[in-house]
């Protein structure tokens, strides 16, 4: 089964494979010594983005969902060391830009994903407790506070939004009265990814107005895709509002953008059926996955 509806089982075959051997070379990059210090923070970086990349990929191609977590504690690994070696690198300007939400939508949203996909596949709690204080931004936003807060209780909430496009439509779903909820929820939806190109034209900080994408909203396109980039588009912001807020998602199931099997990891899926794919053929191939969670940068990173 696969649920992306743009590629086909061959490319994320391809792709999953590819994107677990890289990390494991970039493992193996980062044992040398760096041939430029100052680059090694972000060099971990990437290697954290690449972890939870690869849980949207793997979704994309169809691999079950109880498997996913097993990239977390890698990306954990990656974002601390990452954060360790930025310390003595990074000026206070750019520490600014890289941590603070309202001056950055790719990290603004990075979090978000990572805060979603952690609640979706209800990750431990010690690894909750590393990746909300690696997050940061408390009383921020008001949106991404309150996903935290339910789990993380006396988070101290924001007051407003860091990014009203695309974020004001869920947090209205969020507020609405239930029976207005599913309604509100399915619009969030449906315009997330034309307005994930517009947040800067929205947005407290002015300056912002500079960057008018975020990072990936290109991927699908051929350049980028025939090199492997494109990992999905998925909405992972409203599958996260919807399990921790009880919102009705019954209208978003089957949109090409919302990724419902989240909300039930044991099937049946909420993808239509590739017309391209037969159900002889249609069986997870997995490519191995990585060692067991603390597998890979604890040996590194001396944590073991």
């Amino acid at each position: 089964m696969i649920r992306d509806s743009l590629c086909n089982k061959d490319y994320w075959d391809e792709w999953v494979a590819w994107a677990d051997k890289t990390m494991l070379d970039n493992l193996e990059q980062i044992k040398r010594p760096a041939g430029d210090p100052n680059y090694r923070p972000q060099f971990v970086a990437e290697l954290s983005r690449q972890n939870y990349e690869q849980i949207i990929r793997r979704y994309s191609r169809g691999d079950p969902i109880g498997g996913l977590a097993v990239y977390f504690e890698p990306m954990l690994d990656a974002w601390e060391k990452s954060e360790q070696l930025g310390a003595s690198v990074w000026t206070p300007e750019i520490k600014h830009i890289r941590h603070t939400w309202a001056v950055n939508f790719d990290c603004y949203h990075g979090d978000f994903w990572m805060i979603a996909l952690a609640l979706l596949l209800d990750i431990p709690e010690g690894q909750w407790q590393r990746l909300v204080a690696l997050v940061g931004n408390e009383g921020e936003d008001i949106l991404l506070d309150r996903l935290i807060a339910s789990r993380s209780p006396n988070r101290k909430i924001g007051t407003s939004l860091c990014f009203p496009k695309p974020y004001a439509r869920l947090l209205a779903a969020i507020e609405a009265p239930p029976d207005k909820q599913a309604k509100l929820l399915k619009e969030f939806v449906d315009h997330w990814f034309k307005e994930m190109g517009q947040f800067s034209k929205n947005t407290r900080v002015p300056q912002l107005n500079l960057y008018k994408k975020t990072y990936w909203y290109n991927f699908a396109l051929p350049a980028y895709l025939d090199g492997g980039a494109y990992f999905g588009e998925w909405c992972l912001e409203a599958a996260a509002a919807a399990k921790v807020f009880g919102l009705d998602d019954s209208l978003c199931l089957g949109h090409r953008h919302y990724p419902g099997d989240f909300l039930r990891p044991n099937g049946p899926t909420t993808h239509p059926v590739r017309p391209d794919v037969l159900p002889a053929t249609d069986a997870v191939q997995e490519a191995p996955p990585p060692e067991k969670p603390v597998g890979w940068l604890a040996r590194l990173f001396g944590k073991q």
